[in-house]
């Protein structure tokens, strides 16, 4: 099965946030360019076609005319398990392990309303994902912020000794970690993993842990490593988060799931999630997720070759640039960008980039004051589009 990523869908008139919000003029990603030279490179969806497996599989239900109530069923349980097994080696998982979940952030808002209190510190890596900062904030609680930085190989890193400070300092009593990192891109490795396990083990922490990003290991030699996988600790302490939606392009069937080997966390992650009266699944959701994982993985193996031609392409597009700089993400489908010595300040840049169409995330949301992330998963012909308009934005060397 030979898949065309090059295909361009027009998603004018489908409500796409990602489209549409870029000629509402009370967005910030408002743009007067006429619509066929608008390239959104900002919502973390994807501008490729939902697999065949997960269409038919929904047509396929819908051949029956009642949708009511549902209970998830043995199917959705098993493709989970096999999906994991599969693609990140993790076995033995079962049905008292995984709990559906409205959503990665509604099970992580689940988690932060069992297990902290109003006004606790939550610590997290810096910078972070938009989602984060907003679920801890809205529900009372506050984000203490661990630093990363680049080592000499161009590398992020996580400083371990000034995360311990910040936990001790802020009397922290959970960690949100997003593994692989979104905005950075960094796929972590297991002694990192282990090191943050171990954090959170001696000062009690729960660690809840955001993988929604992986399948999307973008570099060959290396992989994703599930937190839980560890260490029997990190299976003690750790909710993990997935979801079948970023991978297959799913986004607005919402829908999650969450891993915990723990009985009581999950028993009270459970009950948190039952007591909001929204998180029952539904039915599309479970129905999509069992047609992808159980025969979607071809269609990823060509996706991810794909998305890293253009990862590729736009990288050797900056190095060209001055003052600009970026590295080849590990992990997601994301580029985050350093702006900080093109010679223009972070408004300038980003108002120049809408003047030509080319519609991006401002970093400063994500914690990152002179960057900008762009999102890649699209035809490759946008983003040759996307840095020839660049040209005009920055400066060549």
């Amino acid at each position: 099965m030979e898949v065309c990523f090059d295909k361009k869908w027009n998603r004018w008139n489908t409500n796409s946030r990602k489209w549409a919000f870029t000629k509402d003029p009370s967005t910030a990603v408002y743009t007067e360019c006429e619509k066929d030279e608008i390239i959104p490179m900002w919502v973390a969806d994807m501008d490729f076609a939902t697999p065949d497996c997960v269409i038919n599989a929904i047509k396929k239900r819908l051949e029956h005319p009642i949708l009511g109530y549902t209970v998830l069923p043995d199917e959705y349980i098993d493709a989970i398990s096999s999906w994991q097994e599969r693609r990140y080696n993790t076995k033995g998982i079962t049905k008292e392990n995984i709990l559906y979940q409205n959503s990665v952030l509604g099970g992580l808002a689940s988690a932060i309303k069992v297990f902290t209190l109003p006004g606790d510190y939550i610590v997290t890596n810096q910078s972070t994902y938009i989602g984060f900062q907003n679920t801890v904030k809205d529900l009372g609680r506050n984000l203490a912020f661990s630093d990363t930085y680049l080592d000499n190989d161009g590398i992020y890193r996580m400083d371990f000794e000034q995360m311990e400070k910040t936990i001790i300092d802020n009397k922290c009593t959970m960690m949100i970690f997003c593994s692989p990192h979104n905005p950075t891109g960094r796929v972590w490795e297991k002694w990192e993993i282990e090191k943050i396990v171990s954090l959170c083990h001696k000062y009690n922490l729960i660690l809840f842990s955001d993988e929604v990003w992986a399948d999307f290991v973008m570099q060959e030699g290396i992989k994703h490593i599930p937190t839980q996988s560890v260490n029997d600790t990190a299976k003690q302490l750790t909710i993990a988060c997935y979801s079948p939606n970023k991978t297959f392009n799913l986004a607005s069937l919402i829908g999650a799931y969450s891993i915990c080997y723990n009985p009581f966390i999950n028993s009270r992650l459970k009950r948190a999630g039952d007591c909001t009266h929204y998180n029952n699944p539904n039915i599309l959701t479970v129905t999509a997720c069992i047609g992808a994982y159980n025969d979607g993985a071809q269609w990823v193996d060509q996706l991810i070759p794909y998305i890293r031609k253009n990862q590729e392409y736009m990288y050797n597009f900056f190095m060209t640039r001055k003052g600009v700089k970026t590295y080849m993400p590990q992990g997601t489908y994301n580029m985050w960008v350093d702006v900080s010595e093109c010679g223009k300040d972070m408004d300038t840049v980003i108002s120049q980039l809408l003047a030509v169409g080319v519609i991006i995330n401002d970093g400063r949301p994500f914690r990152g004051p002179t960057h900008l992330r762009f999102n890649l998963a699209c035809p490759f012909e946008n983003v040759k589009r996307a840095c020839e308009k660049m040209k005009s934005v920055f400066e060549e060397k």
